[in-house]
């Protein structure tokens, strides 16, 4: 015990300070790398208002906006382009979403669930359900239909189609709150009779004038000298004219991977050897997926939606011919004649799916079926049984209606269905069996009938090969070694004659740009980069980039930089205006002021105050107003007037009576009102985006690859 004790006194000091360092450190580790440290890397993508988008939210409403895209586009596979539109449309929506709500919440607007309930049952629904839930047949709004798509969601144990219900719910909120809102505004709009009479006041007569102008180009642009000073005071002055976004500009020289003769050779050699076993394979479906780099179609196409090089020749060779080779841009390819037939070339058909899923078994689900082709064959309607029965969220609304062409997308899945709708007959009902269920297929239309062709493709890409490629890649980081700031770049570029393209105005969440495509990584480096600097190689699809940043814009007011020549402009148009109204001084006649500047007096004659455009003269709003300034009248000239085209001295010598016809205000009030309200409608949202507070930090989240 007495050496326990002996620790215990030497050692407690030290033991205490481990324990508080400890403590302290464990703090520490929540302050620095925890959740919300000062370290911990920032998860938001942009802020509206101080309301944040979280970028995994960000992303999460993209997928869904890209998986809604695919279904319009039938299945089609999103582009570049495609893709970087998803990604503003998605983050517009969150800006209107987020001000909107505030503009709501501020009025204190709401909609309430009986609000709701009423716009979907009452005596007049909400527009939104007179779209969703009218009659395929009539397009009429069908309460029965609203009533069966309830019943369905209360049987569907899967809960997709309630959740579908309490978002329709939302988006009637939504529109009912959009409504209110505009309303209000709308209500703000008053035209007051005294507007009125002041517009007709103005409009009840016109003037005819004497005129002295003394054009700006009386002055040559080179007697006049413009500093640095004067040109960013001027800016200064008009900031609203030169507010600009972020943008950067990019100058850049491109290195091009294209197939040598060499890389052609190869690949028409290995094409050559496939054609032979193309010509005696049994399973030419198999054998074109195995080695074709475009795909078996295994169907008919009719003639005119075929869009092939050489068409013609390839349409009209015999069954089990072999054309080619052609090249069809970068492949080489060999088609052949499979089969022909004669076919639609558009089918209509309606369709019942019914879906093997927890509560139906694949008995019961083929029963439901049969039961459903037997009830259509005795004469039942199927359209209507398809919005009753029918599993098919995209075509029971329709009546299971679809428009089918031979070569148009169809899911792959209901490959069978496709077959028999063009090879059955017009109004041949037939139940087909698929992997998830069972389809129940009526032929209503069958079209145009004419020659079809079923033809494979046998097709191989002449690519760059390893060695062209390295080649091209070598010349690119010789240019990109010895040119390492932008004086040496351009002259290099001059020296050799390379041919030097420009990317301008790139934005931070730029994807695509013009003439090299998917480029991201260039697009992320010159938001990194600093003025001047010139940048790795980026390889591409087919192509090796070097660049140079040569412009770095931030959001706010253009630098002079790259307003310069319109500024200057404007800075001369306004110092010779000075110089001319220093000539004229404060002529006494219309006459002094003619032979103050040796220029002649002219005239013009229905000078209007609503309408700024003299026809002798152009636009010249200053002009106009000064026509009808009661301090000169006709008596005496006016001071110089600095126009658009040039200074001005101006006496009226009368006003005419302009009558104008007889208006009721009420008809005046209700077409100013709904001018403007249309007006508000167009222009409100971008003025409220104007005023909010706008951060845009997405770019951190999709730097280059």
């Amino acid at each position: 015990m007495s050496v326990i004790q002996k620790i215990r006194d030497k050692y407690a000091v030290a033991i205490i300070v481990v324990i508080c360092v400890a403590i302290v450190s464990f703090l520490l580790q929540d302050v620095f790398f925890g959740k919300s440290s000062m370290f911990s890397q920032s998860t938001t993508a942009g802020k509206v208002n101080g309301e944040e988008l979280d970028y995994r939210e960000y992303l999460r409403r993209i997928d869904v906006a890209q998986n809604q895209a695919r279904q319009q586009l039938q299945g089609a596979t999103l582009g570049d382009e495609d893709q970087q539109r998803i990604r503003e449309q998605v983050w517009n929506e969150f800006i209107r979403e987020q001000i909107m709500t505030a503009q709501y919440n501020e009025l204190g607007i709401e909609v309430t669930t009986a609000e709701i309930a009423d716009q979907i049952n009452g005596k007049n629904p909400n527009p939104l359900v007179l779209q969703n839930f009218s009659d395929p047949q009539t397009g009429q709004f069908d309460r029965s239909i609203l009533d069966r798509v309830r019943e369905n969601a209360r049987q569907d144990q899967t809960g997709q189609l309630s959740a579908q219900l309490v978002q329709f719910d939302n988006m009637i909120a939504e529109y009912q709150k959009n409504l209110k809102y505009i309303t209000l505004v709308h209500q703000g709009i008053y035209y007051p009779k005294w507007l009125s009479q002041m517009q007709t006041a103005e409009n009840a007569q016109t003037a005819n004038i004497s005129y002295v102008q003394v054009p700006y180009a009386t002055i040559s642009d080179s007697t006049i000298k413009v500093t640095d000073a004067e040109l960013n005071k001027y800016i200064q002055d008009n900031k609203v004219r030169f507010e600009v976004p972020e943008s950067r500009r990019v100058e850049y020289v491109s290195f091009d991977a294209l197939p040598s003769a060499a890389d052609s050779a190869a690949a028409m050699s290995e094409l050559v050897k496939l054609r032979a076993e193309m010509d005696t394979t049994p399973d030419i479906a198999g054998f074109i997926k195995l080695n074709s780099e475009l795909p078996y179609y295994d169907g008919f196409a009719s003639r005119s939606t075929i869009q092939v090089p050489g068409k013609d020749s390839i349409l009209d060779i015999p069954v089990g011919t072999v054309y080619g080779p052609y090249q069809d841009n970068n492949l080489v390819v060999y088609a052949k004649m499979i089969a022909r037939k004669t076919m639609p070339d558009t089918a209509k058909i309606r369709q019942i799916f019914i879906a093997v899923q927890p509560g139906l078994t694949d008995s019961a689900a083929k029963h439901r079926a049969d039961s459903l082709e037997s009830a259509i064959k005795g004469g039942a309607d199927i359209a209507a049984l398809a919005l009753q029965f029918s599993d098919d969220p995209n075509s029971k609304q329709t009546g299971g209606e679809y428009t089918l062409t031979p070569s148009g997308y169809f899911a792959p899945e209901l490959q069978l269905v496709k077959d028999f709708a063009f090879e059955g007959t017009t109004g041949a009902i037939k139940t087909v069996k698929l992997p998830i269920g069972y389809v129940v297929v009526k032929i209503t239309e069958q079209k145009n009938f004419g020659p079809a062709l079923k033809i494979a493709y046998l097709a191989k890409r002449v690519d760059a090969s390893s060695t062209t490629s390295s080649e091209a890649l070598g010349r690119a980081n010789d240019f990109a070694t010895a040119n390492q700031d932008q004086k040496t770049f351009e002259k290099t570029v001059q020296e050799k004659g390379l041919n030097k393209r420009i990317a301008d105005n790139i934005s931070p969440m730029d994807f695509v740009l013009p003439g090299l495509g998917s480029s991201r990584e260039i697009v992320s480096w010159a938001y990194k980069a600093k003025k001047g600097d010139v940048s790795p190689v980026f390889t591409l699809e087919d192509k090796f980039v070097v660049g140079v940043l040569t412009g770095a814009r931030e959001k706010g007011t253009a630098p002079l930089s790259e307003v310069r020549p319109m500024v200057e402009a404007e800075v001369k148009k306004d110092k010779k205006a000075e110089q001319i109204i220093a000539k004229l001084k404060e002529p006494a006649t219309i006459e002094a002021a003619a032979s103050a500047t040796n220029q002649p007096v002219l005239t013009a004659e229905g000078v209007s105050f609503a309408q700024p455009f003299i026809a002798s003269i152009g636009y010249e709003p200053r002009v106009s107003g000064a026509a009808f300034n009661k301090a000169w009248g006709t008596a005496k000239a006016s001071a110089p007037i600095k126009g658009n085209t040039g200074v001005f001295v101006i006496k009226v010598s009368s006003f005419v009576p302009a009558p104008q016809p007889a208006m009721d205000y009420a008809q005046q009030r209700q077409a100013y009102e709904q001018s403007l309200k249309q007006f508000a409608d167009q222009q409100l949202f971008e003025a409220l985006k104007k005023k909010s507070n706008i951060t845009d930090n997405r770019a951190t989240f999709f730097p280059g690859n």
